[in-house]
């Protein structure tokens, strides 16, 4: 298992890291299998979307936002960040992506977001590397 550092300047933040998985990867001389990138905390989430256009991560932000608000006279977690556990659990903690020819078998607009709902910090990715033997 590896583990990346994730420095987030703002509060809510999609950040690509879909090249320091590939450096992983390729670092590893893995041809063949399985990469697990999961987010050890409550409050930050990972998914895969649409990398070519960083309008993307602006709007799902913002939908997420209006879908999840930051202050809610409802909410009662104490630490005032209950939204940020709530968008962390609608996005999920991990991903799988399958890898051949040493490459990541993402599509063509694809790429793996880190994301931050409780910034800015100081975060971790673990990812696990599952090679397959195809011969």
């Amino acid at each position: 298992m590896e583990t990346i550092t994730v420095r987030t300047r703002e509060h809510s933040q999609l950040i690509d890291i879909t090249r320091e998985i590939q450096a992983l990867v390729s670092e590893s001389s893995m041809d063949a299998g399985i990469v697990n990138v999961f987010v050890p905390h409550t409050t930050a989430g990972i998914t895969i979307n649409e990398s070519a256009d960083p309008s993307v991560a602006h709007d799902i932000l913002a939908v997420l936002d209006r879908l999840v608000p930051w202050r809610d006279p409802k909410y009662r977690h104490s630490e005032g960040n209950a939204a940020a556990h709530v968008k962390a659990s609608l996005v999920g903690s991990s991903v799988r992506v399958i890898v051949s020819s040493g490459g990541l078998k993402l599509g063509t607009w694809q790429g793996i977001f880190f994301c931050e709902f409780d910034g800015p910090r100081t975060r971790k990715v673990h990812v696990a590397l599952q090679p397959v033997d195809l011969g």
